[in-house]
This record gives C-alpha cells, structure tokens and sequence, in this order.
C-alpha cells in the first residue's frame, strides 16, 4: 500500500516572502505560516494556540508569492510534508521540516476601489477563494 503525504493549512504569512533565483532562473518562495486554533479549556476561557509553518514555494507559485503576497496574507495552502537534513559548521546534525506546496489559494478580500485588484487563485480563481454576502454568485454555472 502507498503512503499519502497531504497538508492542507489556512493561516497568515508571518513576514513577506523570501524568494530567490536559482540556476536556471528557477523561482523559490520561502515564508513562516501561521494557523490558530481557538478553544475553551476546562474552565470556558478561550485559548487560542498558534503553530508556525515553514512554507516552501517552487516556480509558478513562488512568483505568485513574490508579487501578491505580504505579511499577513490570509492564504489556503495545499501541499506535502518535506524533512532535510545538513550538518552545520560545528558537525552537528539539523533537520527542518516544511510544507512543499502545490496549490495556493489567496484568500483576503479584494482591493475593488481606485487600483488594481491584486487578489486571486492559483487556479484561476475569480473570487480569491471567498465566498461573497450575495448567494446567486455562489450558484453553479
């Protein structure tokens, strides 16, 4: 039986992204996620735990991110799991697991006044992932 290796995360871009060049001019994007989770603990208070993603971004995507993205983008990322390992300049041995995405969708709310709209989907979504107040633009075509 095959392995399924899926993640599939909501949160917000922690700083912008870090995107670089590599040979060949291939694009890659690199940036923190974050996602929180909301709950109430034994006594009814509200406890909200935070996670941090490491999101790694290849080609088309990375220059997506490049141009669209900005810390505290509110974005969908669906990918996979990915651990590297390297030893550092004393020997030791690190280890950094990321989540290697392969579809991005950009969920803030579009800018409609005075300037370009800069809000969309990897897939060629016209609504950025969200879902509008009007419930005919949620109908099937």
């Amino acid at each position: 039986m095959r392995g399924v290796n899926k993640v599939m995360l909501i949160g917000n871009l922690g700083k912008d992204p870090d995107v670089q060049h590599l040979e060949g001019n291939i694009a890659v994007a690199k940036f923190p996620l974050a996602t929180t989770e909301t709950f109430k603990d034994r006594t009814g208070k509200l406890v909200s735990q935070t996670e941090w993603h490491t999101v790694v971004l290849w080609r088309g995507l990375a220059e997506l991110a490049q141009k669209y993205l900005h810390k505290s983008s509110l974005v969908y990322i669906e990918g996979r799991l990915r651990t590297r390992s390297w030893e550092d300049k004393d020997g030791n041995r690190k280890f950094a697991t990321e989540v290697v995405g392969d579809n991005l969708i950009m969920l803030d709310k579009r800018i409609e006044s005075g300037g370009s709209n800069t809000e969309g989907g990897s897939e060629g979504s016209d609504d950025g992932g969200m879902q509008t107040d009007d419930p005919s633009d949620n109908l099937p075509y």
